[in-house]
């Protein structure tokens, strides 16, 4: 956990970005880094929430597991081309994370896609919110970051409130992606402080695409894929994998893990709009509202920290 906002932390550890050296995780030490990493997570958050929408599009041709298959495909195949990683030249203290990073990049992919495909776009990932927030929580040295992670998370119970239809199962996968998803940005840091450029997000991925490799077999030859179904998941693979973990890697070298969980609360709120016009999923005006709550909380936490 990065502490750099507190007077009595110890410095960061020194990180490389465009070539430049940086304090990682310390956004007031570089305005520009902190707006470049603010933008960055925006864009992920977007290009995540279309990808899985588009995914979801094929659930009925090979299922979630199938579209999770072919997406952990192409992801691992454009970001081993893109980082080119020189794996014989790994330690095990490399390696160590970065095989951590790709079972849990792995495990978050099929949890959520189930999840999804079980209680919709917008819960899910409401869902699997819990885990940035959670990130915030624990690294919290503010009182202001604290009340504004309590607010998003109070208005995330409001959007998974029980009720006789509940998906229990659902929600039980939405939370496993929360879980991975908390994994997923401390270890990305670690892999990103380790690694220069994208080489350990590179890694990760084709290790995940790997592991893939027999189930995506499996399903695929028990629901042969149309040609529309593959390419929806082609298209998850990019924009919900291939560009998310680059853009994720990048911002965790500009931002602090906490900054990045608080400002990550606009997943939620993308998914929702992005679940109306993709799959025609709407909400009611308890879900708008928590929606809004979850807005407010994050940006109040982000222009306290101007």
């Amino acid at each position: 956990m990065d502490t750099s906002q507190s007077q009595a932390a110890p410095a960061a550890m020194p990180a490389v970005v465009d070539g430049v050296p940086e304090r990682v995780g310390d956004p007031a030490s570089s305005p520009r880094g902190r707006l470049s990493g603010m933008a960055m997570m925006f864009g992920s958050g977007l290009s995540n929430q279309v990808g899985a929408a588009t995914g979801a599009l094929a659930f009925g041709v090979i299922g979630p597991a199938g579209v999770v298959a072919v997406r952990q495909w192409v992801a691992g195949a454009v970001l081993l081309a893109v980082g080119r990683p020189k794996v014989r030249a790994f330690t095990w203290r490399q390696w160590c994370p970065l095989l951590c990073l790709a079972a849990v990049f792995a495990t978050m992919n099929l949890s959520l896609y189930t999840a999804i495909d079980r209680v919709g776009l917008g819960l899910a990932v409401t869902l699997e919110f819990l885990g940035p927030l959670t990130v915030a929580l624990a690294a919290s040295r503010r009182a202001v970051d604290l009340g504004c992670a309590v607010v998003a998370g109070a208005a995330v119970v409001a959007l998974a409130r029980p009720q006789p239809s509940t998906d229990y199962v659902g929600i039980g996968l939405g939370l496993l992606a929360a879980a991975c998803w908390a994994s997923y940005i401390l270890l990305n840091r670690t892999v990103g402080a380790r690694l220069p450029g994208v080489e350990g997000s590179a890694t990760a991925a084709g290790i995940s695409g790997l592991l893939y490799l027999p189930v995506g077999i499996v399903v695929l030859a028990h629901h042969p894929p149309t040609a529309a179904a593959l390419a929806c998941a082609a298209t998850a693979g990019i924009l919900s994998s291939a560009v998310p973990f680059l853009a994720d890697l990048l911002a965790l070298r500009r931002v602090d893990a906490r900054f990045f969980g608080i400002f990550m609360s606009v997943n939620p709120v993308l998914a929702a709009l992005v679940g109306m016009a993709v799959l025609g999923q709407s909400l009611g005006w308890v879900e708008w509202l928590a929606i809004t709550a979850i807005v407010t909380a994050n940006g109040v936490s982000v222009l306290k920290r101007s």
